[in-house]
């Protein structure tokens, strides 16, 4: 039996990285709890906090960066995916089902988990949500179809909804599961400017853009545009300190670029919260970041940088039509963007004041699905008869196998395990690059 209407839905979330961990503790408030409003600075509303866990792997967040997620006041607990889906079946068996599981991972993991969930027999399956983190800018088919077959599929904005249905109508699948939503971190004080403060901030993404030399030049036109302007504070704003990952892999840090330089006074690295670092800003550059949503939400003048190129692989390419393109050079002579107000619109910020409302739809799809007598089979797109050739791969990637005796986390094991993945992350971000130079040679 669904859980009456007096009794708290219980919610679990499995998450693969920090800024997942943020979407998917966020988003299961808000579907959830219509006191939940947007954070800020940290966790808003009186929603009930769902129960957490993070996969095992090589993005698993720190303690640190969960923290600064600002999402939870209790850890999520680090499982394989064969472990989350021994709990959930175990919490059925206790009595204590999960009414719904946010899945916040990658499209092949959610497809992988769905397929767990569907062969776990249980009396009564939770409702099953996914989503994305931020801007969809590839893989926008098949990460789709991965995720087919979850009950909610959460599109950002009014944009993202219409693509989305978009690509399960042309292959023939059910679209009825998208839900227009928005991201459920935006929110913070509107900007305002202050006597004597000038700060801008560049948000920094682990992989974009993408090359040593790319990264170089943008660290170095940062520097340079510190030194043009004594009187501002140019921060570079870093999600993951050397030896972190976040949802992607960081093989250039620019800890590390910076060392070459000499950066003058009002230059500095900085990390924390972003809705914290946002309530300080006054110029918003990045290349392609969810920052830019975050603080156009909040009205603070922002830049999406063409330097190196307005290219699909930088994910600039998704703010054509906004008004924010420009360059290093113009941001030198002191020209600001200014944002198109009917892109905003559709990209689901600073809409008039509707983000109050924009996951009404999202909590009454999941309220009518959890007051069925019985929830449907899960109906994934990628089948053995669709993909045949593509699904066993991503299914034996994941090894799901609940039926395995659960291995005991010692202390030891913690250990090892720590230091596996400290010995990945060097091999990735100090010897694989000096590999890759030297068969340039």
């Amino acid at each position: 039996m669904p859980a009456s209407s007096s009794e708290a839905v219980r919610v679990a979330v499995l998450a693969d990285s920090d800024t997942r961990w943020k979407w998917g503790a966020l988003t299961a408030r808000r579907i959830t709890s219509p006191d939940a409003g947007p954070t800020g600075s940290g966790p808003a509303g009186s929603a009930p906090e769902p129960t957490g866990f993070v996969l095992r792997g090589r993005a698993t967040p720190t303690a640190r960066q969960l923290a600064e997620t600002g999402a939870s006041t209790a850890a999520p607990r680090e499982v394989t995916g064969a472990e989350f889906l021994r709990e959930v079946r175990d919490a059925e068996a206790r009595g204590e089902r999960y009414d719904v599981v946010v899945l916040a991972l990658v499209g092949g993991t959610v497809r992988a988990v769905l397929q767990g969930l569907a062969d776990l027999g249980l009396d009564r399956r939770p409702v099953i949500v996914t989503g994305y983190v931020g801007v969809v800018y590839e893989k926008l088919a098949d990460g789709l179809l991965l995720r087919h077959g979850a009950d909610v599929v959460l599109a950002n904005s009014r944009h993202d909804a219409d693509r989305f249905r978009a690509v399960y109508e042309g292959v023939g699948a059910g679209a009825e599961s998208v839900v227009e939503a928005a991201l459920p971190f935006l929110g913070g004080a509107p900007h305002r400017p202050e006597a004597g403060r000038d700060t801008l901030v560049f948000a920094a993404q682990p992989s974009v853009p993408v090359t040593r030399t790319e990264r170089a030049y943008v660290l170095e036109r940062l520097v340079r545009h510190a030194r043009l302007h004594p009187e501002r504070e140019v921060l570079l704003k870093l999600r993951s300190k050397p030896g972190e990952h976040t949802t992607h892999l960081e093989e250039h840090p620019y800890q590390r670029l910076v060392r070459e330089l000499d950066p003058p006074a009002n230059f500095r690295l900085v990390y924390g919260h972003m809705g914290e670092v946002l309530d300080r800003t006054d110029l918003l550059v990045t290349v392609s970041s969810t920052a830019a949503l975050e603080a156009l939400h909040r009205r603070i003048p922002t830049a999406i940088l063409t330097d190196c190129g307005v290219r699909e692989v930088n994910g600039n390419h998704h703010f054509i039509g906004s008004g924010l393109l420009t360059s290093f050079d113009r941001l030198d002579r002191g020209e600001v963007p200014e944002p198109d107000e009917e892109w905003l619109s559709r990209q689901g910020v600073a809409a008039g004041g509707s983000y109050d409302s924009a996951f009404d739809a999202a909590r009454e799809r999941v309220a009518k699905l959890l007051a069925l007598p019985e929830l449907p089979p899960i109906d994934p797109y990628y089948t053995a008869e669709t993909a045949p050739g593509y699904l066993p791969g991503i299914l034996a990637r994941h090894r799901l196998d609940v039926t395995a005796p659960p291995v005991r986390d010692s202390g030891l094991r913690r250990i090892v395990r720590e230091a596996a993945r400290g010995a990945y992350r060097h091999g990735v971000q100090r010897v694989a690059p000096v590999v890759r130079r030297l068969g340039e040679l």
